[in-house]
Parts: structure tokens; sequence; C-alpha cells
């Protein structure tokens, strides 16, 4: 066997380590979700709705932390590449310091002021109403979320990704039995409806949270230490804010612009929002497998070019892009088989006005996962392996806020289009800045190894 070929064989076997656990927490993600809308499909379509639009702030909160644990990802990739573990700690304790000051201050705005939050989403007062109310419990889950997605970013970096799985398997199977628990009131607890689903997510977190502290236990380098928030090193410091602050703009920017969807969507009616609630819980699990191929990717890559191997990291990107054509395709299958189990179940809540968008909507997801498997890949995956964050924010924002959020307004409120019209028009921009994208990883100006030399 060629030294190429050995290389190849190694490559594709640790992508395998580390995409099949990563996929699984991702699934394990989406079973949540879809969980909240099929329980809560047994009480009411509000209840749906509400908690759709209520989740957008989740959405957004992990947005921020996936910025800042992606960025982190791409110091202690490559510092674990090198073997750096004091500088992996820094990194650590910089991340923290962002991650635990947003979610403190998500955390405060939904438990003081959840209603003034819903009116941003919608004018209905019954919608409102419930959503305030998960707003509220929820509060508690948001705090916990600052620690455990960077502790677990900076073990997946590592390649601790087995131990990271395992606890997401008790943790998201833990909050699918307490949602069974807080809305049908099993065990002769009281029924909860939309508000068990937060109760049952933050005390889901909570038990992430001490999860975190006993592998801190067991783990030699990195532990769940938050006095590495008082490591100084003014040059991890700026790397840091250098290289994370773009990938954080970028992860919140493209947030807010899915939620500025939602915003677009609720106020065209509550058959949308219904429908659309449906629709993101079957793109997850079709994305389930291209995420989980970008986020390994990003991790091994990374760990190559820590090393200094420019010339592996060169194949290696090159290897990774079939594997994500290949993802793609899974995925637009998935939500293409899913369709008729899909508006079976949702037909006992669902008007039929609904379900006619539903239908529509995912059949425009069975070719819309492609576009964003690539991206996803290449952004965060290749190009922020090499620390090149601040391309995929530029990107994103051009794309997003001066493509896509204006012509879904325009499309909605000033021709006043008809609503799939004005889905198929936002579900536009993934692939409009393919030609971007691909320009930027043929030009190689991500193969960079970032680290420092005598940092302490």
């Amino acid at each position: 066997m060629t030294q190429n070929a050995t290389k190849k064989k190694s490559f594709y076997a640790q992508m395998l380590k580390l995409v099949i656990p990563i996929a699984i927490q991702n699934l394990l993600s989406a079973a949540v979700n879809s969980a909240d809308v099929i329980m809560l499909n047994y009480v009411d379509q509000a209840s749906i709705s509400a908690v759709s639009l209520a989740s957008q702030y989740a959405g957004v909160i992990f947005s921020l932390l996936y910025g800042i644990g992606t960025g982190a990802t791409m110091l202690c990739s490559q510092y674990y590449g090198k073997k750096d573990f004091r500088a992996i700690q820094a990194v650590e304790g910089i991340a923290f310091r962002f991650s635990i000051s947003f979610c403190m201050l998500f955390g405060l705005l939904a438990f003081f002021i959840p209603e003034s939050l819903m009116r941003i989403f919608t004018p209905d007062e019954e919608l409102i109403r419930i959503g305030a109310s998960y707003l509220k419990v929820i509060s508690i889950a948001y705090v916990c979320w600052g620690i455990t997605e960077v502790y677990m970013s900076v073990l997946r970096s590592i390649s601790r990704v087995t131990v990271c799985t395992i606890l997401s398997v008790i943790t998201f199977s833990l909050n699918i039995l307490l949602n069974a628990v807080f809305i049908f009131g099993l065990f002769g607890a009281p029924k909860l409806g939309a508000v068990g689903v937060a109760a049952a997510t933050s005390i889901s977190r909570l038990v992430q949270l001490a999860g975190c502290f006993l592998i801190s236990l067991t783990s030699k380098d990195v532990k769940l230490d938050l006095r590495y928030i008082f490591i100084k090193n003014t040059l991890l410091f700026q790397d840091f804010v250098r290289l994370s602050l773009p990938a954080l703009a970028n992860d919140v920017i493209w947030g807010l612009a899915f939620s500025t969807y939602s915003v677009i969507l609720g106020h065209l009616g509550s058959d949308v929002v219904a429908a659309n609630s449906f629709v993101v819980v079957v793109r997850n699990f079709g994305t389930v497998l291209c995420f989980g191929v970008a986020s390994a990717g990003s991790i091994l890559l990374g760990q190559i070019l820590g090393r200094g191997d420019l010339e592996e990291a060169r194949m290696g990107a090159k290897r990774l892009m079939k594997l994500t054509v290949g993802s793609g395709i899974i995925g637009g299958l998935i939500v293409l088989a899913s369709i008729p189990g899909v508006l079976w179940y949702a037909s006992s809540s669902l008007s039929a006005t609904a379900l006619g968008y539903l239908k529509t909507m995912l059949f425009i997801n069975t070719y819309y996962i492609m576009g964003a498997a690539v991206n996803t890949t290449l952004i965060a995956g290749v190009f922020r392996a090499g620390g090149d964050s601040k391309f995929g924010f530029i990107c994103d924002t051009i794309d997003m806020w001066c493509y896509a959020v204006p012509l879904g307004f325009l499309s909605a409120f000033v021709f006043k289009l008809p609503v799939m019209w004005v889905y198929f028009l936002l579900c536009t921009d993934e692939f409009v800045k393919w030609p971007w994208v691909l320009k930027r990883y043929k030009s190689e100006k991500w193969l960079k190894n970032i680290t420092r030399d005598d940092l302490f």
C-alpha cells in the first residue's frame, strides 16, 4: 500500500470515529425537538406554534454558543495537534467569559420580560401568553448551556467525542421522558402543556451540567474548571478575538436571519407557523449526517494543520467534500421518504391549509439540504479548521441580510406573493452563495497553521 493510500485510509477511519458519535448527538438533539412537536400535537396547534416561535431564542443562543464553541475548536484542535494543553485550558477559559455572559443576559430577559420577547414574533395574544410561560421556565436552561456547550466543544476538539455522546444520550433521553411526564401529567405530575416542555429541558440541562463536572473528574488534561477564566495570556486572547469573534458573529447573524424568516412567516398566519414547526424537525433529521461531517472535518483538519502537515490537510479537505455531497444526497432522500408519514401524523392537529403548506415546504427542503450541506462543511468546517472565519461572516451577512431577508419582506409585505412563494424565495439563500464559497475553497487561503510557540 502506497503512503498516499495509507493516509487516505487513516483519514476516513478517523473521520468515521468522529462522525458517528457527533451524528448521534445531532440525531438525539433532533429527536428532542421532534418529541416536543409530537407530544404537543396532542395538546393543540396554538401550543405547537407558540413553542416554535419561543424556541427561536434558543436558536439564537445556540448560534452564539456554536460560534464561541467552534471558535474555541479552531484553536483547541490545532493546539491539540501540537499537544499544548496549557494553551487549550487558556482558550477554554476565554470562551467561558463570553458564553456565560451571553447566556446570563438571555436568561434574565427570558425570565423578566418574556411577553416583550414574544411580541417580536407574533401579535397573537394566545401565542404570546403560551410562549411567555415557556420562556420564563426555560431561562434556567440558558445558563446551563453557557457552560456545557463550551466544555463539550473543547472535549470534541481533542477527539473525546464518545464521552460527549454518552452524556448526550443520557441528557436527551431524560428530556424526552420528562416531556411526556409534564405534558401528559404522568405519574401524578401536573399537566403543564408547553410549560412542561420548558421544565423538561431545564431539568435535563441541569443534569447535563452535573455530568460535565463528573467527566471533568476523569480528565487529566482538560477539566471543567471555571478558574480557567482567570488564565491570562494576551496573545491567545488576541487570537481568540481575531479568529472566534468573526465565527461568533457569523453564527449570530445566521441565527438571527433564520429567526427573521420566522418573523416573516409568523406574520403570514398561524397555519404556516404550525407547518414550519414540523418542517424544522424533519429538516433537522435530514441534516444530522451533513452537520456531523462538517463538525468532524473541522476537528480532524484542525489537528492536521496544528501538526504543520499542510499537504495532508489539502487532501483531507478534498476527501471531506466527497463525503459532504454524499451526506447531502442522503439527507434529501430522508426528507423525501418522510413526507407521507409526516403528513399523516400532522393531519390530526393541523388545518387543511397548514397541511398543504407542510407538503410543499417538505418538497422544497429535499434539495435545500444539499445547499446547506456544502456551505456548512466549507464555511464551518474546512475554512474554520485553518482559522478562516472572517470570510464566512462576510459571505453570510451579504447573502442573508442583503439578499434573503429583504427579499422575504418584499415578497411577503410589498408584493404580497402567495405564502409558499415567500417560503421558496427564502430557501434560495444557500444556493446564491455557492459561487463565492467554492471560489474561496479553491483559493486555499484557509490552509494555515494558526498556533504559536512559547506562549507560557
